[in-house]
C-alpha cells in the first residue's frame, strides 16, 4: 500500500487520474490488450499531459516504486503493468497536430495507430505505422515500427524527428538528431529503456485517401508453391508494395466459400501506395498463381486496410507468441509454415510474416538502433486463445515447437516481438548495437529505472533491478 499523505501529496496538482485498487475505474485501467496478464499494480497515474508524467517517474522515484508504462498496452509481454507498483498511464494524452505544408504531425503518446491514421489522411497522408489499428504510437515507434508502408517509406522510426522525453530523474528533455543525437540515435529502436516518450514528431508522405489494397486466400495445399514464387519475386516487385503472410484458420469472411471456414489456408495482404493502375499491373502475377479461394484486392480507403486485421487480434484474448527474422523462406522454413498451419490450435493462431526490403534497407544500418536491415522477412508465430480455455500450455507448446525448428535459419528478432526470451531475446534483438545501447543506459538510466520492457540493463545494475 501506498502511505496516504504521500497519495496525496501526489494528488496535489496531478491532473490526470489517480487511481487505487478497489476504486472505479480501476480494473478497467489496468487491462491491456493480451487478456493473460493480470497484473494489480499498486497505483495507477492516468497523465493528462507530460507535466503529469515528470511527477509521477519523482513520486515513484522517493517511493522506491517498480514502474510500468502503458501507451497501448500491445505488447505481448505486459510490460505495460506492474503488480505493486506505479503504472504511469499515458492512454488519455491523446494531442495531435498536422502540418500539411511541411508534411508532419506532432502527436502524444497515448494516440492509437487508428487515431493517428484519421487525423492525416483527410490530407492524404501517412507514415509507417504497425498492421493493427489499436496498437499505440509510441510503442510501435520506439521498438522499430514495421508497417504496410515500410518498403515504400521505411520503418516508422525512419520517420521519426523528433521525440519530448521525461527521464528517469523526472526532467524534460526534448530529442532530436541535433539537441542529442546519441540519445536519439538509441530511442530509434532501443524502446522505453531511456525515458518516457509523451510526445513523437513524425515526417508523413503522400499516402491515399485511396490505395489498392486487400487479400488474396489459397488452400493451404497451394501454399508451398505461393511462397516459393513469392521469396523470388519480392526482390523485383516495386517498393510500394506492403506484403503481409498469414497462414491460419480461415475466418468466416463473406468472400469466402462456407465450406473453406475453419480450413487451414494462406492469405497474403497486399497493399499498394502508389498509382492504382501500376499496381493492378505489378500483382498480376499473384492473381494468375495457382487457384485461389478469394482474391479482393481493389481500391479501398488505407483507413480500411490499416484496421483490415483488427478482428484476428481482438483485445481480452489470451496471446503468446516468439519471432525470428529470417534472411530468405527457404524450403525447410516453408515446410514449418505449411506444418504448423495444419497443426494450428486455435482459430486466433497463426504464422504471420512481412517482407522485408525496399526503402527499409537503403537506410543506413548504423543510423538507428534497430537490428537487421537486409532483405528477407519478419516471421511471428502466434498462439490465441479466450480466457476460459483451459489449454494455454498446450497452446504456448506449439508456438515454442515451430520457433525452435526454424531458430538454426534466424539471424535475430524485431525488438517488438520480444515475448519472454529474456536477455538472450535483448541480444538476439540488438546484436553488435548493444554496447552503445548499454552506454547510453548507463548514462541516461543507471539504476534501471525503466526496466519493465526489451531490458537493456545498465553495466553495473544489480540483480534485484534486472
Amino acid at each position: 500500500m501506498i502511505d496516504l499523505k504521500a497519495y496525496q501529496q501526489l494528488r496535489t496538482g496531478f491532473r490526470g487520474a489517480l487511481l487505487r485498487p478497489g476504486e472505479d475505474g480501476y480494473d478497467e485501467a489496468r487491462r491491456i490488450w493480451n487478456g493473460a496478464i493480470d497484473r494489480r499494480p499498486a497505483l495507477i497515474a492516468r497523465c493528462a499531459g507530460a507535466d503529469d508524467v515528470a511527477a509521477a517517474v519523482r513520486f515513484a522515484r522517493e517511493h522506491d516504486l517498480l514502474v510500468s508504462v502503458r501507451g497501448g498496452g500491445h505488447a505481448v509481454a505486459g510490460h505495460a503493468v506492474c503488480d505493486d507498483g506505479l503504472m504511469i498511464d499515458l492512454s488519455l494524452m491523446k494531442a495531435v497536430t498536422v502540418d500539411p505544408t511541411s508534411r508532419t504531425a506532432k502527436a502524444a503518446a497515448g494516440l492509437l495507430r487508428s487515431e493517428f491514421d484519421k487525423a492525416t489522411q483527410p490530407m492524404g497522408l501517412a507514415t509507417t505505422g504497425g498492421i493493427i489499428s489499436h496498437t499505440g504510437i509510441a510503442g510501435l515507434t520506439l521498438g522499430g515500427g514495421l508497417g504496410h508502408l515500410m518498403r515504400k517509406h521505411g520503418l516508422t522510426v525512419d520517420n521519426l524527428r523528433s521525440v519530448d522525453l521525461i527521464t528517469a530523474d523526472g526532467d524534460r528533455l526534448h530529442v532530436d538528431a541535433q539537441t542529442e543525437p546519441d540519445l536519439f540515435w538509441g530511442l530509434r529502436g532501443g524502446g522505453g529503456n531511456f525515458g518516457i516518450a509523451t510526445s513523437l514528431e513524425y515526417q508523413l508522405h503522400p499516402v491515399g485517401p485511396l490505395v489498392l489494397g486487400g487479400p488474396i486466400i489459397w488452400p493451404l495445399d497451394q501454399a508451398p508453391t505461393v511462397l516459393r514464387f513469392v521469396r523470388e519475386w519480392v526482390a523485383e516487385v516495386p517498393d510500394e508494395l506492403g506484403i503481409t503472410i498469414a497462414a491460419r484458420l480461415a475466418p468466416p469472411m463473406p468472400f469466402l466459400p462456407p465450406d473453406q471456414y475453419g480450413k487451414p489456408v494462406l492469405m497474403l495482404l497486399l497493399v499498394w501506395s502508389g498509382d492504382i493502375a501500376d499496381g493492378q499491373r505489378a500483382i498480376e502475377p499473384l492473381r494468375r498463381l495457382g487457384t485461389p479461394l478469394a482474391e479482393v484486392v481493389r481500391p479501398v480507403p488505407y483507413l480500411a486496410i490499416q484496421s483490415m486485421l483488427d478482428g484476428g487480434a481482438p483485445h481480452g484474448m489470451h496471446y503468446y507468441w516468439k519471432s525470428h527474422r529470417l534472411p530468405k523462406l527457404t524450403d525447410d522454413v516453408v515446410d514449418v509454415i505449411v506444418a504448423g498451419a495444419e497443426t494450428v490450435p486455435t482459430p486466433f493462431s497463426q504464422f504471420s510474416g512481412w517482407a522485408v526490403g525496399g526503402a527499409v534497407g537503403r537506410v543506413d544500418a548504423e543510423a538507428t538502433a534497430v537490428g537487421d536491415r537486409g532483405v528477407g522477412f519478419e516471421l511471428n508465430i502466434t498462439a490465441a486463445w479466450p480466457a476460459p480455455d483451459p489449454g494455454g500450455e498446450s497452446h504456448r507448446a506449439w508456438v515454442r515447437e515451430h520457433w525452435d525448428t526454424l531458430r538454426p535459419q534466424s539471424t535475430g528478432v524485431y525488438a517488438n516481438f520480444l515475448s519472454d526470451e529474456g536477455a538472450e531475446g535483448v541480444e538476439a534483438a540488438y546484436g553488435g548495437r548493444l554496447t552503445r545501447l548499454t552506454a547510453l543506459k548507463d548514462r541516461y538510466d543507471p539504476t534501471n529505472f525503466f526496466r519493465l520492457n526489451a531490458n537493456i540493463p545498465p553495466s553495473n545494475t544489480p540483480a534485484s533491478n534486472r
